[in-house]
């Protein structure tokens, strides 16, 4: 039998790049509805639920989200079939997960409450299975679709560029189209009819992207690695994860992302009640500063691997971190100093609007390394173990951080509940103090999570000439 290596790889062109980072658009727009954001926003404005029940339901579901994963990963590390080890996953979710997201927009609205908590906590639950059973075996294709130190994080651009352009993409048609205001609904936001159609564009992109992606690196499944399959019981599934936290590198990373998914967490959760009411921004005008992702991610993608390239990629990831905690925090920490122009004036909506563009820019430069860097510890932990674990590997480094994005909604969710935030406000309505208070809590949580998030990664030891001796040790070793 022709060993993997041996045989003719197909190029990674364009069209394949291309095409892998497609699958993306499924994440983003799965990950963007289910970030507490648009869910929260829909369930406590529209539907009413209280804020607490939805952070609950949110929190539940990434719980049982994070004990699956490391299953899957681990699952399709050992699965042996004809189309390999990571394809047979990516296929089987494409439908299931399409029309799972479709339910989560078409919920039973006229259930009592605590049989819509249960309906929402279940179908976020098989959401964010279907969602893992793509994500997870997709990523840990990268680390073999492009093995260089730098070719890697270029692929990781293309991932990013499509992820964060068709949720920006999606988000911006729920606002500028199906949440507009009209003669029937003063405060389009509250367009419960909006959220179900939007649901159902969303399902229908995911199953092409996801689809379309998988067929596009088909070709490469005979060039994949193929060790020997191993005995898959939950003895060794818990030590093959200890072992793999265990790896230096990689802890930062995972502690960084624990910090950073609180922070997000609350940002996630706060971010529609600060659009809506502390900012009173229109949905059309949360849709345009939405768009400026989409540029934003463009040149992301192509400066990322430039400056990681030139200066290397934690010393660039943290300075890009540092950078855009600073700028994320000022326009809060202006408002309430009385430094920044009045609601519904056009400066204040210009300076949202760039501060939005420098944001994204910065932090997708960051994670596009960081996507990277993930993949440079595969090599670093099999030279260690002796083991590709790629999917493992994904799988546990998103374990703690979707434990703690839970915990982080919840706590957002919990802040718009010690404020009194009422459901059903119009714009205008809520007392000055109140929002004032709002963001007097939310500004000092979110600087020291995130600060805490850039400072843990000063522990990731692998650069490039790590990386290089990494790849020539499994050379050697057939590995």
């Amino acid at each position: 039998m022709i060993a993997p290596a041996a045989r003719a790889r197909p190029r990674l062109g364009l069209a394949t790049r291309m095409g892998y980072g497609l699958g993306s658009v499924a994440f983003g727009i799965a990950s963007q509805a289910l970030s507490t954001s648009i869910i929260s926003q829909y369930l406590f404005i529209v539907i009413g639920v209280p804020a607490v029940l939805i952070g609950g339901a949110i929190m539940i579901s990434q719980v049982v989200d994070a004990f699956v994963d490391p299953l899957l990963g681990q699952w399709s590390d050992n699965v042996r079939t004809p189309w390999g080890r990571r394809h047979p996953f990516m296929y089987a979710a494409a439908i299931p997960g399409a029309l799972a997201f479709y339910a989560l927009w078409h919920p039973p609205t006229a259930w009592p409450l605590g049989q819509l908590f249960g309906y929402m906590v279940v179908v976020l639950i098989i959401v964010r299975f279907f969602n893992a059973m793509y994500e997870i075996p997709s990523s840990a294709l990268a680390p073999e679709l492009a093995p260089g130190y730098d070719d890697r994080t270029a692929l990781q651009a293309y991932r990013f560029v499509f992820g964060i352009a068709g949720a920006g993409a999606m988000i911006a048609l729920l606002n500028g189209v199906f949440l507009r205001h009209d003669a029937t609904h003063r405060l389009g936001i509250l367009n419960r009819a909006g959220y179900s159609q939007w649901g159902t564009i969303g399902a229908v992109s995911i199953l092409v992207s996801i689809l379309l992606s998988t067929l596009a690196t088909h070709r490469f499944i005979r060039n994949l690695s193929a060790p020997p399959p191993r005995k898959a019981s939950l003895g060794r599934l818990v030590r093959e994860i200890l072992s793999t936290l265990s790896n230096r590198s990689l802890l930062a990373l995972v502690v960084s992302a624990l910090f950073s998914a609180l922070g997000g967490g609350v940002t996630a959760a706060m971010s529609p009640y600060m659009n809506l009411y502390f900012w009173e921004l229109s949905p059309q005008l949360v849709g345009l500063i939405t768009l400026t992702g989409i540029p934003a991610t463009l040149l992301g993608a192509v400066l990322a691997p430039m400056l990681s390239r030139r200066f290397d990629k934690k010393p660039t990831m943290m300075a890009l971190f540092a950078v855009a905690l600073v700028t994320s925090l000022a326009p809060v920490g202006l408002r309430l100093i009385g430094l920044m122009p009045a609601n519904g004036t056009p400066l204040l909506a210009a300076i949202l609007v760039a501060d939005t563009f420098l944001g994204i820019l910065l932090n997708l430069m960051g994670f596009i390394i960081v996507a990277s860097m993930i993949g440079d510890v595969v090599e670093d932990n099999a030279v260690r173990t002796g083991v590709r674990s790629e999917g493992l590997l994904f799988a546990a480094n998103g374990l703690i951080p979707k434990l703690s994005a839970g915990a982080g909604a919840f706590l957002g969710s919990a802040i718009v509940t010690l404020v009194h935030l009422p459901s059903h406000a119009q714009q205008g309505t809520i007392p000055a103090p109140m929002l004032h208070q709002l963001g007097l809590i939310y500004l000092p949580v979110s600087a020291v999570m995130n600060g805490l998030a850039i400072a843990v990664l000063a522990g990731y030891r692998i650069d490039r000439a790590t990386h290089e001796r990494n790849l020539a040790t499994l050379a050697g070793t057939g590995g």
